[in-house]
């Protein structure tokens, strides 16, 4: 490790005119907990990260991206990657490391010369007429970056970002409402005038920053408390009473802002309303630490782990460990699962990128590494043997939650999902599961089993979602489905389903009813075809039956269940079904029809981005369809 010596500091950097003049020889740096696990992981991720970063920073100073990093296999160059001006002054601090602080530097002239705005703000991606709302969160990172690390900056480099700061805040101050964007831009906002409120000793920064923090209080649900307002109608419900609702979202970015926003500001409403919701989004973690966002509005940057480009729910659960023990367990638990999608120093996009030979986006890489220094800068409020169960750890039979029409299930090592949520994600049509769809069923031997995707691939963020050029790749929801004219009527699309749950000496039983429908709701013009779908959770096994009434057999209706195996798993054809040789135990998928499997390409298994899987997509051509899943030694 290099130390800086009194030299190193006054000397002018070869990559810029900047000079850096603090002697830290003699401060007492940051004392770290080298027993804790959690500060363990995700101090030694975060090292991971920062380092391949600043590996892949462009230092070539005739190479038209000087000071950006760039992934060769991506190819792209992000407008957010100046927010890691943060995790490097915090590393150049933290290790007295000259690499980090020329990193650090060559990044910020890279931003201001590319993506920087007259009016204040930065652009999203370096792209002219680009989204400017994500200025709140480089505002953050760079406040935070001087708040911390600032003594280490030459005093005119720290004035010249102090002014900077002041015409974004300006920016953020004059244009943020609680109408502005998702409600994720507004959540942050009211940290990002607080903090800079305190940086730039700014009471009216401070007072707005609070009233943004106020308002969106009345964006809790009364029965469930999740945080709504990720899309639009903001103010008006559903057919079914529900509001636009995105658990990746909420648990990546709303959250964490407003309890920072409470630490910083000592507000006890506002945190023991972030922590009432955090209870409630915890309730979709798995015990491996994926996040369940089956039935976001915004899941179409889903993936196992999170959200592709939000900075993480390490923030909140750290921060707020003191009022929840689970809430340490669900960031160390989410930690290592990132460590265990981090290949190469890279965050992949889901388990099974590396399998399908995907390349991964830098971008999930850059963003959740600032979440975990924040963590390393913050520190954590509980200890790590306090006694902690996640929710979906213990077997509870089943919970309705209304605000978003969807049961969970727990059932011996079953975890299950079912969703009848009727909320688009503003305009666009075809993104999350509904129509009583199985969006997730999980086992604590087989994994994952079965997940939704989006019901159609969609570029909604074209910037910031990967393309999906695979003629092959379909929705990885299990389904019934009609495809006629190129369009797919399938029931997963019907926001009018219903569901209803009992329980009994034999398991639980959940009923679903709905319609074979486009995504703009219409029935197929041979008239409307009506389903069942129930599913029946034994505790050993799962029941699935799939039933339509549909009489005219011209129409090719199918059953379509695309079983969740990566394309490196043995598979074996049974006279009952086929069996999936996983790490530990055999999945075992049966019916009372004869499968066929739909075409994959070389690979044997269809991918999909959302949340990053593969699948073998088995079929039934029959009417009435019964599924057996088991999992065996």
């Amino acid at each position: 490790m290099n130390r800086f010596s009194r030299r190193s500091f006054i000397r002018t950097s070869a990559l810029s005119t900047i000079a850096v003049t603090s002697d830290l020889s003699g401060l007492n740096l940051f004392s770290f907990n080298n027993t804790d696990p959690l500060l363990i992981a995700t101090q030694d991720l975060a090292s991971q990260w920062a380092q391949t970063l600043v590996r892949l920073q462009i230092k070539d100073a005739n190479d038209p991206n000087y000071g950006t990093m760039i992934y060769p296999p991506e190819n792209k160059v992000h407008g957010r990657m100046g927010d890691t001006f943060y995790p490097f002054l915090h590393f150049a601090h933290r290790r007295n490391d000259q690499q980090y602080l020329d990193a650090a530097i060559l990044l910020y002239r890279w931003m201001e010369k590319t993506v920087s705005q007259e009016d204040g703000s930065w652009l999203n991606e370096p792209v002219k007429n680009s989204w400017k709302g994500t200025t709140v969160f480089t505002s953050i990172a760079l406040a935070e970056a001087l708040l911390l690390h600032g003594d280490i900056l030459d005093r005119s480099f720290r004035e010249q970002i102090m002014a900077r700061l002041r015409k974004s805040g300006d920016y953020v101050f004059n244009n943020f409402t609680i109408d502005y964007g998702n409600v994720n831009y507004p959540v942050a906002g009211s940290y990002c005038l607080s903090l800079l409120g305190k940086l730039l000793d700014d009471k009216n920064y401070k007072a707005k920053g609070k009233e943004l923090a106020h308002t969106a209080l009345k964006f809790f649900t009364k029965t469930d408390h999740f945080l709504h307002g990720e899309g639009t109608p903001y103010y008006t419900p559903s057919a079914k009473g529900c509001y636009s609702i995105d658990l990746g979202y909420n648990v990546e970015e709303s959250l964490p802002s407003l309890a920072l926003y409470a630490k910083l500001t000592g507000d006890k409403e506002v945190e023991e309303a972030a922590v009432k919701s955090l209870r409630t989004h915890l309730e979709f973690m798995l015990p491996d630490g994926g996040w369940d966002n089956s039935w976001g509005t915004r899941n179409y940057k889903w993936t196992w782990w999170g959200s592709r480009t939000s900075d993480g729910s390490q923030p909140a659960l750290a921060l707020l460990a003191h009022k929840e023990p689970a809430f340490y367990k669900a960031a160390l638990q989410n930690t290592l699962l990132l460590k265990a999608h981090t290949k190469d120093g890279i965050l992949y996009g889901g388990p099974h990128y590396s399998s399908h030979k995907v390349p991964a986006s830098l971008h999930h890489t850059f963003c959740h590494l600032k979440a975990l220094v924040t963590v390393l800068d913050n520190g954590i409020t509980t200890q790590a043997n306090a006694p902690a169960v996640l929710p979906r750890e213990k077997e509870y039979g089943s919970r309705f939650f209304e605000d978003i029409q969807t049961t969970l299930v727990s059932k011996g090592k079953f975890r299950g999902t079912i969703t009848t949520y009727d909320r688009d994600y503003k305009d666009f049509k075809g993104g999350h599961a509904s129509g009583g769809a199985l969006s997730l069923l999980w086992h604590e031997k087989a994994g994952i089993i079965f997940s939704a995707s989006m019901n159609e691939y969609q570029l909604y963020e074209s910037g910031n979602m990967q393309k999906d050029t695979d003629p092959l790749s379909m929705p990885l929801t299990p389904r019934i489905e009609l495809k006629r004219d190129g369009i797919a009527y399938t029931n997963i699309n019907d926001f009018t389903a219903t569901m209803r749950s009992s329980q009994s000496n034999t398991g639980i039983l959940i009923e679903t009813t709905s319609k074979l429908v486009d995504k703009n709701q219409c029935s197929p013009s041979s008239g409307e075809i009506h389903c069942v779908i129930n599913y029946r959770f034994t505790g050993e096994k799962l029941f699935i039956e799939f039933r339509h009434d549909n009489t005219d057999p011209s129409l090719q209706i199918q059953t379509i269940l695309p079983v969740i195996s990566a394309s490196t798993e043995k598979v074996d054809k049974t006279r009952r079904g086929i069996v999936f040789k996983r790490e530990e135990g055999k999945l075992q998928i049966s019916s009372n029809r004869s499968f066929i499997t739909l075409p994959t390409g070389t690979s044997g298994r269809i991918f999909n981005f959302v949340p990053g899987l593969e699948a073998m997509p088995l079929c039934v051509e029959d009417a009435d369809v019964m599924i057996e899943v088991s999992v065996g030694d």
